[in-house]
């Protein structure tokens, strides 16, 4: 009876570091997304700033914003938004929802 619950036990802590990778995964991959849209807002709301800043034309430091924001999440759609692996999972490029990690490296 005691080897049963020792496995048991085992599996149950298997899957809390499975659960625990799984939400680090995720925490990993919304901070992505999100520095993707702000870098995007920034630097394109820069230089539609400069350029709008040598034409005199306050206009182009939104416009630049809106035009970052757009290419940023035109880019996490490519980068996330892709099926992987065939199951349609969402994740990082190269990952597969389903691929087993612990022997990848044999």
């Amino acid at each position: 009876m005691e080897g049963k619950t020792t496995s048991r036990q085992a599996r149950d802590r298997g899957a809390a570091a499975q659960d625990r990778q799984a939400r680090a995964l995720g925490l990993s991959t919304g901070w992505n997304v999100f520095s993707y849209l702000i870098a995007g807002m920034i630097a394109y709301g820069i230089i539609g700033w400069l350029v709008g800043r040598a034409v005199h034309a306050a206009i182009l430091f939104p416009l630049g914003m809106l035009v970052g924001l757009g290419i940023s999440v035109g880019y996490i759609i490519h980068r996330y938004g892709r099926a992987q692996g065939g199951s349609g999972g969402m994740g990082p490029p190269g990952s597969s929802p389903g691929a087993n990690t612990k022997g990848a490296d044999r």
